[in-house]
């Protein structure tokens, strides 16, 4: 059975399009330009399988390129766009060009000042802090 997540008070299955493992471009302006994906935050799943993530999930990264002050630092992360579509409740399929996480806190307060690109409206609605630091939420 699939995890739902409850997004306002519908709930909303989004397809998990982030693995553990997995190099993501960082979108906003800490420091970090790509970082990697070591933990997915409230994951539950079964023994040995890989934990995955989709849009406005916190996960947990490693700087791996970015300014010398924040490589090889961990950092919490959420996940503002993913590649692999999924479907909203208006039936429409949403997909982005790239896979892209925004720095945060353990709150969710975004460390940079500035989001460059769009944001999915899932994550604005779920992170208010993002939602007022982005320029543009589909």
């Amino acid at each position: 059975m699939a995890k739902r997540k409850t997004v306002g008070r519908t709930q909303v299955h989004i397809t998990k399009g982030l693995m553990v493992g997995s190099r993501i471009k960082c979108t906003d302006n800490s420091g970090a330009r790509i970082v990697q994906i070591i933990a997915v935050k409230h994951y539950r799943g079964r023994l040995n399988r890989i934990p995955k993530a989709s849009v406005a999930d916190m996960v947990i990264v490693s700087v791996k390129q970015g300014t010398p002050q924040r490589r090889k630092l961990i950092f919490s992360a959420v996940v503002v766009r993913q590649r692999s579509p999924y479907r909203r409740r208006s039936g429409d399929w949403i997909q982005f060009e790239e896979n892209a996480v925004v720095l945060t806190n353990e709150v969710g307060d975004p460390l940079g000042s500035e989001i460059r690109g769009p944001v999915a409206k899932e994550a604005a609605e779920k992170w208010p802090r993002i939602a007022h630091q982005a320029s543009i939420i589909v």
